[in-house]
């Protein structure tokens, strides 16, 4: 008989389920609602919510809106997107995760009491991810975007070094970014690193290896765009090399479920739990239909 579970640990985090249960709950009020940018990095539940009438846009056209509700995803955003609004009279509906929230505080108090020495704030990040934007705002664009060792000329060995990371980043990848940097930087210079990789994603990761290991097929689901999809998957890839990404069910080759007895369905945080259960459904019924 075949086995399909779908892993209880995977599906949105805090912050992603914050931000969308803000959303329903501004929609339900009628009027316009705007978000700014995708509200979570996955197409299927993004197109959801536009059914409801969540109206998605980007940062030109925010600038020339005015008088208006525009909801701030998890992401965070930069200052320079708050006084925007106020110039523009924008009611904002500011859903940025608390985790978010706190980095970006931290990076500005930093760069702030340290301003007038010879300083660079590193970022462990992808360059013009949401997040990271929103943090590099919080220095006036100063901050320096590392997302691998490769890019390492970056960074001038000559200044105080002060590490932090985008909060869905792997921890095992912020911490060989820590230790190269470390090893570049000049005798007499301090280089702090502070690890703020979200606690749930770390956890996420050392759990999602342990479940693609119990399965001999699995299906990862997450859009295309998200970034820790990209790193979850890795793993899942790494320790199971029977893993496939896909979207959702369109996106199956039910071929590969027909020669095994255990199917695992995991996905990323911005992954709807209800869209790894239509993947379940999907399999079932293919299989009820032989």
């Amino acid at each position: 008989m075949l086995n399909i579970e779908i892993d209880e640990h995977s599906g949105f985090c805090f912050g992603v389920t914050t931000a969308i249960s803000k959303a329903e709950e501004e929609l339900q009020k009628g009027g316009t609602l705007y978000c700014l940018g995708d509200i979570v990095h996955n197409s299927i539940e993004c197109d959801r919510l536009k059914r409801l009438g969540l109206v998605t846009i980007d940062h030109a056209t925010f600038s020339q809106l005015h008088n208006a509700k525009v909801l701030l995803r998890a992401h965070g955003e930069p200052p320079e997107t708050y006084e925007t609004a106020r110039k523009n009279n924008l009611e904002l509906i500011d859903a940025t995760c608390p985790v978010v929230l706190k980095l970006q505080q931290r990076i500005k108090k930093m760069w702030l009491e340290t301003e007038g020495e010879e300083r660079q704030i590193i970022i462990h990040g992808q360059a013009g991810h949401a997040e990271v934007l929103g943090l590099v705002g919080q220095t006036r664009g100063e901050a320096i975007v590392i997302e691998n060792t490769s890019q390492l000329d970056k960074i001038d060995r000559n200044k105080n070094t002060y590490i932090y990371s985008q909060t869905t980043k792997s921890l095992e990848g912020y911490k060989e970014i820590v230790g190269a940097i470390k090893e570049n930087i000049s005798n007499g210079r301090e280089c702090e690193s502070f690890n703020t990789v979200c606690g749930q994603v770390a956890n996420r990761m050392n759990g999602i290896g342990e479940f693609a290991k119990s399965h001999q097929l699995i299906f990862f689901v997450c859009g295309k765009k998200s970034s820790n999809g990209k790193i979850l998957f890795n793993e899942c890839k790494r320790v199971n090399g029977n893993a496939y990404q896909i979207e959702g069910p369109e996106d199956i080759d039910f071929v590969l479920t027909e020669n095994v007895e255990s199917i695992g369905i995991c996905g990323a945080t911005s992954t709807p739990k209800w869209l790894m259960e239509n993947c379940r459904k999907a399999i079932i019924n293919y299989h009820n239909k032989k």
